[in-house]
């Protein structure tokens, strides 16, 4: 498997919304690639990785199949194939470089959003589903375990996962903050665009919100209805939403107008013990600055939370040679186990053609043996085997270090005639 790991990538740096949008895959649609590759292709190790920002495969196989995969993907999402499209795609032939890109990714150093906290975890689904697709050999697990360690002490021993560095997260963090200061409380997000969208399933997937009573408007209403069912919030109507101001204890903006939409007027003056929450996430802004007067309200607006994603953004850039020198030596580390995986083929040849020889020379002098006998001659034989074998092994292992590997091999196979012995077991 050494040396033969590749990869195609279409990503937010080489392609717009719209195309990566054209081939993004869903769950059942990854499958169905997966099922293809491991019925067309003679290869063991297969990770397809499909998000927002990237759709991606990773292969191990002595041919290039990059644009064979490309074409696979268009074919599966009903687009047309082109050169064009061909030119979206990053095809690493590299095997080294393809490693490092892996790993790149899954910690967050190649998401749009610095340090992406979301990634690591559609990974390892991308990895179940190979697993599940008898598509992740030795190799791949290895790999993947691997990147998983690593990010693993990106968060034990750096900043670059620490706050929010998007609005979505940042202002997923507020709320947090803010919704412990009420029992069981309500929130109201109005607006389902892009942000609000993000935050709605932000929202969904945050276990800390699993108790909240989350309500969702918009002026289109299938809009709404359709976030609701997959995030198992509440849909309103738009024309509720007056009624609504009064009753969440965080109310989110997210709406796109050229005027307030929440109003002074709109709201009810409210007991002085409790407090409510306004977030605009719109600009211009959406939520008028007077709704500060009520007793208990308090307002946030897009600076704040810019505020606060530029500070975390700038956390995690400060963290990133950390995090390179990290990812670098666990990376040394991963192709020195590869290598020395390339030569266990060799490795088992040896033992088993030296375990021939002790068991022929077994069988020929100790016929006539007591069974106690044999047993110590067992016993002493299956000891000096084990040391024999052991400094070929040590300076087999060394040579792949040094990238003297086949050499070694070469010479092992000569002095042992390994290729034989291994054709006569077949």
């Amino acid at each position: 498997m050494h040396r033969k790991f590749k990869a195609i990538s279409i990503s937010h740096k080489n392609a717009s919304v719209s195309t990566r949008e054209q081939l993004a895959l869903n769950q059942t649609e990854t499958a169905d690639v997966l099922d293809h590759i491991r019925d067309m292709y003679a290869i063991r190790d297969v990770l397809v990785l499909s998000t927002c920002n990237r759709t991606e495969v990773y292969y191990a196989s002595d041919v290039d199949l990059g644009e064979d995969l490309v074409k696979l993907l268009a074919l599966k999402r009903n687009i047309a194939y082109s050169n064009q499209l061909l030119d979206c795609f990053e095809l690493i032939t590299s095997h080294d470089l393809a490693v490092t890109h892996l790993f790149h990714v899954t910690i967050g150093l190649e998401s749009q959003i610095v340090g992406d906290m979301q990634i690591t975890n559609q990974v390892k689904q991308a990895y179940q589903q190979a697993a599940d697709a008898d598509l992740a050999g030795p190799f791949l697990h290895r790999l993947l375990h691997t990147t998983f360690y690593v990010n693993k002490k990106v968060v034990q021993e750096t900043g670059f996962r620490d706050g929010a560095a998007s609005v979505s997260y940042a202002t997923l963090e507020l709320i947090e903050q803010l919704a412990v200061y009420s029992e069981n409380p309500t929130i109201l997000l109005a607006g389902l665009g892009t942000i609000g969208s993000d935050l709605c399933k932000n929202l969904a997937g945050h276990k800390s919100f699993e108790s909240y009573h989350v309500v969702l408007a918009n002026r289109t209403k299938s809009t709404s209805e359709t976030l609701a069912k997959e995030c198992g919030f509440q849909a309103i109507d738009w024309s509720e939403l007056p009624q609504q101001l009064n009753v969440a204890d965080v109310i989110v903006s997210a709406v796109s107008s050229s005027e307030p939409i929440i109003r002074k007027s709109e709201i009810q003056n409210q007991d002085t013990l409790r407090y409510k929450y306004f977030i605009d996430l719109a600009m211009p802004r959406s939520i008028e600055g007077d709704v500060e007067d009520i007793n208990g309200a308090v307002l946030y607006n897009i600076d704040d939370i810019q505020s606060r994603t530029d500070k975390a953004l700038a956390r995690r850039m400060e963290s990133i040679p950390q995090v390179q020198s990290i990812v670098k030596d666990s990376i040394e580390d991963f192709h020195n186990w590869s290598k020395e995986m390339s030569v266990n083929p060799t490795i088992n040849k040896l033992k088993n053609a030296l375990e021939q020889i002790r068991r022929d020379e077994i069988a020929r002098y100790l016929k006539n043996a007591s069974e106690e006998e044999a047993n110590m001659v067992e016993k002493v034989t299956k000891s000096m085997m084990q040391k024999v074998i052991k400094l070929p092994v040590l300076q087999l292992k060394a040579a792949c270090k040094r990238g003297e590997a086949e050499t070694v091999i070469d010479l092992l196979n000569d002095l042992f005639n390994l290729e034989q012995e291994s054709s006569s077991q077949e």
